[in-house]
């Protein structure tokens, strides 16, 4: 007999469709799983046989052999022990097959039946529902699978509760929705723009960059609180759309990185150490997990001391900050993430941090700043919206009580500049800073005289059709602030402000 149950593989964030086909034919008594499973998913046999002892069942001495269709894709993980069990059940005449076939199912199976969670349940509810089934999952998965919406979520404790359903004996209760927490996102706790002093440089260029979605580098020496600005950043964003939220909550559930099984709510702060690899940034491994980059997807990705950064990592950054999408491509897999981020950078001018300053900079300047700021290429420094000096702070700053603006008075601006734009692009590009083409030129249509500053501005600075483009938009931005339908004089001028070229950080 042949009996069959649906599960799910996955290919970056979206779970596609695998057939368990569970055939137990007369012959030697064997336990075979075929159809490309790696080491995790060929231990499948031991759990599930141990299982099958904790409830009393023996396998048939006879040869069963397991099939994971299609069997020219890769199956990775230990979600296979789940349907390989219920498949062996049916084929057993243990459990109906009519009625599995309703279902997907994904699990892992401990040896005493406990049903473990796993990665990715929230992308195989999504698969379940486009194909008219329900969910068969762990109950420690459930609350995650939930947010799927409208389908029937079968989420057991473990084996035998799963069978006692089944069976009539037992009901399973659904599961219920649980939401991240906003502190388990953040690696550090939302800072005031209240609580920096000074900087009003700095704050005015993070606020533009909330506005628009601009990527950023700040450079300045130590301790002038340019990661305390960074952090600032993130009490700037507005909450996750329903959509981006899903998104986001499937990336991190893939990564094993979703606290409390529920959907994540706030805009992810990834701020990797500049230790991380290649692989660590991007994405990789055996199972093509996503990396920072993707991790921090409609949230922001922030790198301090950007050129202590191994220059292969920052490279990686050049195409997802483009596309807002990465390709993880390996030998045996192949796997594709959102990467809609916002970069966020901060450096020291030089290796000593003090260039400029002639009290404390080295003997080596300028020569050490243009070989330190020199690691920061060309193509990557040209995808920065905004590059700004933050300046050492004077005593009167910081013993200063005047009072500052604090994020919520800062993040009204903000939100006022984002439904302009909501409304403007009817949510297909939504912020300015992903605005390209045609659509661009119609926004930002400029006066004679904005037209000839602008005209001198690449001339003069060089400015590659990039930088062009990104001055376009990032004065779009300002616009949007100040609540004006039209790009003027002084928008770009302010724009233009923020523009560096290769070469011209340390002026």
């Amino acid at each position: 007999m042949i009996s069959k149950i649906s599960t799910v593989t996955f290919q970056g964030i979206q779970a596609e469709e695998v057939t368990v086909e569970v055939q137990i034919s007369p012959g030697l008594p064997a336990f075979n799983i075929v159809g490309l499973p790696d080491k995790a998913v060929g231990e499948s046999r031991e759990r599930v046989r141990a299982s099958f002892h904790h409830l009393g069942l023996s396998l048939p001495a006879k040869r069963i052999t397991i099939n994971l269709a299609p069997a020219d894709i890769q199956k990775e993980g230990s979600h296979y022990d789940l349907p390989i069990a219920l498949g062996l059940m049916a084929a057993m005449e243990v459990l109906d097959p009519l009625e599995l076939s309703r279902y997907t199912a994904l699990g892992e199976l401990g040896l005493d039946g406990r049903l473990g969670a796993v990665v990715g349940a929230l992308s195989a509810a999504l698969n379940a529902a486009s194909h008219n089934r329900g969910l068969i999952c762990p109950a420690g998965s459930g609350s995650e699978a939930a947010w799927a919406g409208q389908l029937e979520i079968l989420a057991a404790p473990d084996l035998l509760s799963l069978v006692n359903h089944f069976r009539g004996s037992q009901v399973l209760s659904p599961p219920l929705l649980h939401a991240v927490q906003p502190a388990a996102l953040s690696p550090a706790p939302l800072v005031d723009f209240c609580d920096v002093k000074g900087q009003s440089v700095a704050k005015r260029a993070l606020e533009i960059a909330a506005a628009g979605g601009h990527h950023v580098l700040m450079i300045g020496p130590p301790g002038v609180g340019k990661s305390l600005l960074a952090r600032c950043l993130s009490g700037l964003l507005p909450p996750l759309e329903p959509s981006e939220a899903l998104e986001v909550t499937m990336i991190h559930s893939l990564a094993g990185l979703l606290p409390d099984n529920g959907l994540i709510t706030q805009r992810p702060f990834r701020d990797p150490h500049h230790s991380a690899s290649l692989v660590s940034l991007v994405g990789g491994g055996a199972r093509a997990k996503p990396g920072e980059i993707s991790l921090a997807h409609q949230g922001v990705l922030f790198l301090d001391e950007l050129p202590e950064f191994a220059r292969s990592a920052l490279e990686s950054l050049r195409q997802p900050l483009e596309t807002g999408k990465i390709t993880v491509a390996r030998a045996n897999n192949h796997a594709s993430y959102p990467a809609q981020l916002q970069l966020i950078a901060a450096m020291n001018p030089c290796r000593c941090g003090y260039f400029g300053d002639l009290d404390r900079q080295c003997h080596r300047a300028p020569v050490c700043a243009g070989d330190y700021q020199g690691k920061i290429s060309g193509p990557l420094l040209d995808r920065f919206d905004l590059v700004l000096d933050v300046p050492a702070l004077k005593a009167e700053d910081l013993i200063a009580n005047a009072p500052s603006e604090t994020s919520h008075q800062v993040r009204e601006r903000v939100k006022c500049a984002l439904d302009c734009q909501k409304e403007r692009y009817q949510k297909t590009s939504f912020l300015n800073a992903r605005v390209d083409g045609e659509h661009l030129n119609q926004i930002t249509k400029l006066d004679h005289q904005t037209t000839n500053l602008l005209t001198k501005a690449v001339d003069k600075l060089r400015l590659s059709a990039r930088s062009y483009h990104r001055v376009l938009r990032v004065g779009r931005t300002i616009a949007d602030l100040e609540g004006s339908e039209a790009v003027q004089y002084h928008h770009i001028t302010e724009a233009l402000s923020y523009r560096r070229e290769q070469g011209q950080l340390r002026s």
